[in-house]
């Protein structure tokens, strides 16, 4: 009897941690449909950066949605008007304003409808519990309660064929990430993970995300080779 390779939908930014998502899920033996989002970011290279890590890894597809969250703004990554935070400018207790409103929720329903057409039984996504910026929609809760929503709201779910939603970083720090990624082969130099790179993908060194890149080639005793302007 032959063995049918199971399918699973991969989010891909194009940033670092997407990009070792996409790598442990084609290493487990899945058949790699990847969706990236153009969602009004201000940071639209990270783009270009998603379309080449798809090609490199041999993807069954690769499919780029227009979703104009700037629309809504209400995050200094979809609102120009909002000035991006830098080292210190924020609260560690507060949630920080580059958090975008339901944005993994609407990115994770769009993957969901997907996988339901593909009759696949798994979504990838890189969200992180550890060395993350505070985002609710980061939380194994809410990983947790939509995948139990998922089950009973897609004809899928219903008919028995259950999905899961797999966050293989979220218990990992950045370094352990990093160390993983290399592990699988990935050139951390083509992903793009600043909040406003410039139209080259060089990154600023001072958002948020810079800090924790920086500091996880740091914890794991890797190069940095992130171009910086």
């Amino acid at each position: 009897m032959t063995r049918t390779t199971p399918k699973a939908v991969i989010l891909l930014s194009g940033g670092l941690d997407s990009a070792t998502v996409l790598q442990m899920a084609k290493a487990q033996g899945y058949e790699c449909f990847v969706l990236s989002f153009d969602y009004g970011q201000r940071s639209v290279v990270e783009l270009d950066a998603a379309r080449l890590l798809a090609k490199a890894a041999g993807v069954a597809e690769h499919k780029v949605l227009r979703m104009p969250l700037e629309d809504f703004g209400g995050s200094a990554l979809t609102d120009t008007s909002i000035d991006m935070p830098e080292e210190g400018d924020e609260s560690e207790s507060q949630i920080p304003v580059t958090y975008v409103p339901a944005r993994n929720t609407v990115f994770l329903s769009l993957a969901l409808g997907w996988a339901e057409v593909l009759e696949a039984n798994a979504i990838f996504i890189g969200v992180n519990s550890v060395d993350y910026s505070g985002y609710p929609d980061c939380r194994p809760e809410f990983i947790k309660a939509f995948e139990v929503m998922a089950n009973l709201a897609t004809r899928a779910g219903v008919e028995g064929n259950k999905l899961s939603v797999e966050t293989p970083l979220m218990n990992l720090t950045k370094g352990e990430i990093i160390q993983r990624g290399v592990a699988l082969g990935i050139d951390y130099k083509q992903t793009v993970s600043c909040y406003q790179a410039d139209d080259r993908g060089y990154a600023c060194d001072k958002c948020d995300s810079c800090k924790l890149r920086k500091e996880g080639f740091a914890q794991a005793g890797i190069a940095d080779q992130t171009n910086y302007f």
